[in-house]
């Protein structure tokens, strides 16, 4: 198999959709090559792999491991994450706080509606994973109850 050559115009441009609509991944295909380009945490990575290939092994191993977490609280929807009722008030959970089940841990803004995000079971809150403000994506960890 031949060495791809890697446009770095295409990935700059990829990079910055990512910062302008708040995403944290985005993929283009061509051909017979792809490029993935993923946001995690500050850093922004980049794979680019020909279609036959495996995929890039440049996954996050610590999203992965957030992910398969038993206790993972994941969003049920696309939009904004709010940690406080409103910018005034204190934060509805913090780390090592105990919950109950059904308590509301955070929003979500989507479409001009705040929707709570309930703990789904009785814990410890480990991590909260988003900060207050952060778009969040369908399926995204949000936080950790143990």
């Amino acid at each position: 198999m031949s060495p791809m050559l890697v446009d770095a115009d295409a990935i700059r441009a990829l990079a910055d959709i990512l910062t302008e609509t708040g995403l944290t991944e985005i993929e283009v295909a061509e051909g017979d090559s792809r490029i993935r380009v993923a946001r995690g945490g500050t850093v922004t990575q980049v794979a680019a792999t020909p279609f036959a290939a495996a995929p890039a092994a440049v996954p996050v191993a610590a999203a992965a491991d957030v992910a398969n977490h038993p206790g993972t609280v994941t969003s049920p929807m696309v939009g904004v994450a709010y940690l406080t009722p409103d910018p005034s008030s204190a934060p509805f959970v913090t780390e090592g706080q105990s919950v109950a089940a059904g308590q509301t841990i955070m929003l979500i803004e989507a479409m001009k509606t705040f929707n709570q995000i309930k703990a789904p079971r009785a814990g410890k809150v480990v991590r909260i994973l988003i900060a207050s403000g952060d778009p969040v994506e369908y399926g995204e960890p949000l936080a950790i109850i143990e």
